[in-house]
C-alpha cells in the first residue's frame, strides 16, 4: 500500500524570529520512501537540519515578518495489514533493561508517575506482566477519556487527564505512558502520521500521538486513543511526552494561519507517475 504523507502550514510573525520544526519523518524508514520526503518554504529561507537528544530531525531557522508558509511531501509503502499486537512479549524486570530505556521509566513535564503510582499498582498490580498489563492500561485510558477537540488545552497533564477525562490523542497518550511507567514498562511518547486507512473518517486530519512500549527486546506501538490496530503508521519524532516532540518552537510570538496534514492511501499509477514522469 502507498501512503502520501505531508502538511502545510502558514505562521506569521511580527519581526524576524528562530524557529525550530519537528515535522520530517524519523530516520529508518528510507527504504519505504517511494517518493522523496520533500521540505519546502514560502517565501524561501536557509535552514539545517540537526539531530535532538533523541535522535529527532530538527530543523532550524529564522522566519521573516510576515506570513511563512512550511511545505512537506513523501510517498511511503507501509502494510496494508493492521498492526499485530506482540501478546506473547515479555515484560522486562528494570535490571534487565537497557540504559537508555531508563529515561523513560521516569517522571517527565507532562506524566506525573508520582501522582498516579497507588492507583496504577491497585488496579493494574493483579494483571499479568506482558502484553496483558499493556492492553489493560491501554484499555483503561481509552475509557477514561472522552475525546474532544473543544476541551484541547496544551497545559494538561496525565494527572489532569485522568481527574478531568476529557482530552485529545497527546491526553490518552500522557495517561498511559505515565501508567506503563508507574508499572515499570518504558514507554515513550510518538507522534506521527496516522491516516482514517480502513477505519470511518471521523474527524480532519491532523498529526497523531501514540505511545511505544519497550517489551520483548524492543519497542512495540500502542494506541490508547483509538484502541485498536492500524495500518499506516508512520513516526516523526518520540520523546518522554509532548514537551519534546513539538511540531513548531518559536522563539518569539506568532499566529498559525494555516494548518493541513494529509495521510491517505494513493494508487500505483499515480505513484508512477510521480516518481519517473
Amino acid at each position: 500500500m502507498l501512503i502520501r504523507f505531508g502538511y502545510e502550514i502558514t505562521v506569521n510573525c511580527w519581526t524576524p524570529t528562530d524557529m525550530v520544526t519537528l515535522l520530517q519523518i524519523r530516520d529508518g524508514r528510507e527504504g519505504d520512501l517511494r517518493a522523496p520526503e520533500t521540505f519546502s518554504t514560502d517565501p524561501f529561507v536557509e535552514s539545517h537540519v540537526y539531530r535532538d537528544l533523541f535522535g529527532n530531525a530538527c530543523r532550524r531557522f529564522v522566519a521573516p515578518p510576515g506570513d511563512l508558509t512550511l511545505r512537506g511531501d513523501g510517498m511511503m509503502e507501509v502494510s496494508d495489514l493492521p498492526e499485530v499486537h506482540p501478546v506473547e512479549a515479555e515484560q522486562h524486570p528494570v535490571a534487565d533493561l537497557p540504559d537508555d530505556c531508563l529515561v523513560y521509566l521516569v517522571g517527565s513535564r507532562y506524566c506525573e508517575i508520582d501522582r498516579l503510582s497507588q492507583l496504577a499498582w491497585d488496579r493494574f498490580g493483579p494483571v499479568a506482566p506482558g502484553w496483558a498489563r499493556v492492553q489493560a492500561i491501554s484499555d483503561y485510558a481509552h475509557a477514561r477519556i472522552a475525546f474532544d477537540y473543544q476541551n484541547a488545552r496544551h497545559t494538561r497533564t496525565a494527572f489532569d487527564a485522568h481527574e478531568e477525562q476529557t482530552g485529545v490523542c497527546r491526553d490518552f497518550a500522557h495517561l498511559a505512558i505515565a501508567l506503563y511507567r508507574c508499572m515499570n514498562i518504558p514507554a515513550r511518547y510518538v507522534n506521527g502520521y496516522l491516516g482514517d486507512i480502513a477505519v470511518p473518517l471521523r474527524l480532519p486530519m491532523d498529526f497523531s500521538a501514540w505511545v511505544e512500549v519497550y517489551l520483548g527486546g524492543q519497542w512495540r506501538p500502542v494506541d490508547p486513543r483509538n484502541n485498536m490496530a492500524r495500518i499506516g503508521r508512520i513516526a516523526i519524532a518520540h520523546g518522554r511526552d509532548a514537551a519534546d516532540v513539538a511540531m513548531v518552537t518559536s522563539f518569539g510570538p506568532h499566529i498559525l494561519n494555516r494548518f493541513l496534514v494529509w495521510a491517505e492511501e494513493v494508487w500505483a499509477p499515480d505513484h508512477a507517475l510521480m516518481v519517473h514522469g
